[in-house]
């Protein structure tokens, strides 16, 4: 099916759907390596910010609708915590889950909703104290010494068995008051997973099951990073790697009970979130420098081995370099693992990383910490917590935010590119059909700064003393673009067929797609606004543009 008819297949499915009552379920589609989240049955864009961890009340919620609307975002991350939802055994309590749907549908607003259970950040602080503190029904981790560590045991089968059951009372509860609506359009399961300290759990039930064979479904996914033997125990087939790669698995395996049990009562799509390992030092065993047993991307292999149910394998950024972002990027965007990232800082500095992460194809990208609750994740994020906060994410929203549906189908299509200006400064170019783009950085709307007066900052322009701009395009047509960027400047050459012709600007109009998908162009770029590349400033632009050649 091409890509063209498989966009129309999806909108009639939608059509069928929701002449028949619901709207149609939220799901992921893949084609050619690439995905799309279908919401409505239409591609969506995720939007998205997340609220702090301590804003899942009601009487927190106002000032995180404020952050959100100020955000420019159309969908909302926020935990519900098993604590707060069976604070007695067997005693369900969703009404924060009630009033927060409520409001969500009144600001029009999606939701992605974060289970913090077993798991948060590899900590036990959000189950409940029934949990919490009877270590002989739910026991803890034991390290090498046989020692109790924080870290609730992926082989106890009763807290499974628990965070199972209210997992899944809440998914059949969202499934009650959402399933005609579908506010709700994902579902994280735990949060950050693994362990610091110790590699693994060395109880006795782990120990028992270190020394079984591996899984052949892990065996088929996985190989090992160095010689050893092709089946057998942990130890045997990936040697060093063996105590990182078998927590992984029981983890992995731990959180496919709960997100089998959640789907067969409301299939959302379903995802967990990683607490990253350094992206760019060479690979080696695990040494203390990572959380072990969460999803990093040299396991994502015994994820999916072992978690079926799970759809994504998610980053969360909090490292700011650009080659760490850009090699993150690279390793969890995957033919069997869309590209989507659940959390990022939320200071200044990341903004620029949405241009190149929905131009290379994420399904949504989310900064935490988007909320006015009196607090501050510096130096992870921000130090601000006002609208200041919001705004560098706000702006680049509203660019993207009428054409969202419009960019994921594009980008589900393999249409789409985008960069981030890198920490070095440098041109970059994005090569498309027929065209190469060539985007740089800290120039002036007219002239040619010198190199120098670049490398040493002299006469940049205001906005640009620390890496901000970024571009993304869409590649309508063979001639025919949609580029959205700020603080950069673009200048388009021939590429394959067109490599040897001149070739000159046909229109560069800027404007907005309606909410019909429409193009409404505001005015046309030419003479000064087009002698020296396209110019880019700090509020990010729309431009279709159309390239010719003679």
């Amino acid at each position: 099916m091409k890509n063209s008819s498989l966009l129309a297949a999806l909108c009639a499915l939608a059509l069928t759907a929701t002449q028949a009552g619901a709207g149609p379920i939220p799901r992921l589609v893949s084609k050619d390596g690439r995905h799309a989240l279908l919401v409505d049955g239409k591609p969506y864009t995720m939007l998205g910010v997340q609220a702090h961890n301590s804003s899942n009340y009601p009487g927190a919620l106002p000032e995180v609708w404020a952050a959100v609307k100020d955000a420019q975002a159309n969908t909302l991350e926020i935990p519900v915590a098993w604590e707060q939802v069976e604070p007695a055994e067997g005693k369900f309590d969703f009404s924060f889950v009630d009033t927060l749907l409520a409001q969500a549908r009144q600001n029009k607003v999606r939701l992605v909703l974060l289970w913090f259970g077993t798991w948060k950040n590899t900590s036990p602080q959000y189950v409940p104290a029934w949990v919490k503190f009877n270590d002989a029904r739910f026991p803890r981790m034991r390290d090498r010494d046989g020692k109790r560590i924080y870290c609730l045991s992926p082989h106890g089968e009763e807290t499974m068995k628990a965070d199972k059951r209210a997992f899944t009372a809440f998914m059949a509860h969202l499934k009650k008051i959402d399933e005609a609506q579908r506010t709700v359009i994902m579902v994280q399961v735990e949060n950050e997973v693994g362990t610091y300290g110790t590699v693994r759990d060395f109880g006795p039930k782990a120990e028992a099951a270190f020394r079984q064979a591996v899984p052949p479904a892990v065996l088929a996914h996985k190989k090992s990073p160095q010689p050893g033997a092709a089946s057998g125990s942990w130890s045997e087939v990936y040697g060093p790697y063996a105590d990182e790669y078998f927590h992984a698995y029981a983890i992995a395996g731990y959180i496919e009970e709960i997100a089998k049990a959640g789907r067969a009562v409301y299939d959302l799509p379903m995802y967990v979130n990683n607490a990253l390992r350094d992206p760019v030092e060479p690979m080696a065993p695990w040494k203390q420098n990572f959380s072990s047993g969460g999803p990093t991307f040299d396991v994502i292999d015994i994820y999916k081995a072992a978690a079926p149910h799970i759809d994504i394998a998610a980053p969360d950024h909090y490292a700011p370099e650009s080659n760490k972002v850009t090699a993150t990027l690279d390793l969890f965007q995957r033919p069997d693992n869309a590209l989507f990232v659940p959390e990022m800082g939320n200071s200044a500095v990341y903004a620029r990383y949405i241009y190149q992460m929905l131009g290379r194809g994420a399904i949504g990208v989310a900064p935490f910490g988007v909320d006015y609750a009196d607090y501050s994740n510096y130096p992870l994020g921000s130090k601000l917590k006002d609208k200041s906060m919001a705004e560098p994410f706000g702006k680049i929203y509203a660019a993207f935010r009428p054409m969202a549906q419009l960019w994921a189908g594009w980008s589900l299509e393999g249409r789409t590119a985008g960069v981030a200006e890198t920490d070095a400064r440098t041109p970059q170019t994005m090569a498309l059909k027929g065209w190469n783009i060539t985007v740089s950085f800290r120039e002036w709307q007219l002239g040619e700064r010198s190199e120098a007066d670049k490398a040493s900052g002299k006469d940049a322009p205001p906005g640009t003393e620390s890496p901000s701009g970024g571009v993304a395009v869409a590649q309508l047509g063979d001639n025919e673009f949609i580029v959205v960027g700020q603080y950069a400047r673009l200048r388009f050459g021939g590429a394959g067929a067109n490599a040897d012709q001149p070739s000159m600007y046909g229109r560069v109009e800027e404007g907005q797609f309606d909410a019909q998908g429409r193009w409404v162009m505001t005015r046309n770029w030419n003479g000064d606004q087009a002698d020296h590349g396209l110019n880019l400033t700090g509020k990010p632009v729309v431009l279709r543009v159309v390239m010719g050649t003679y």
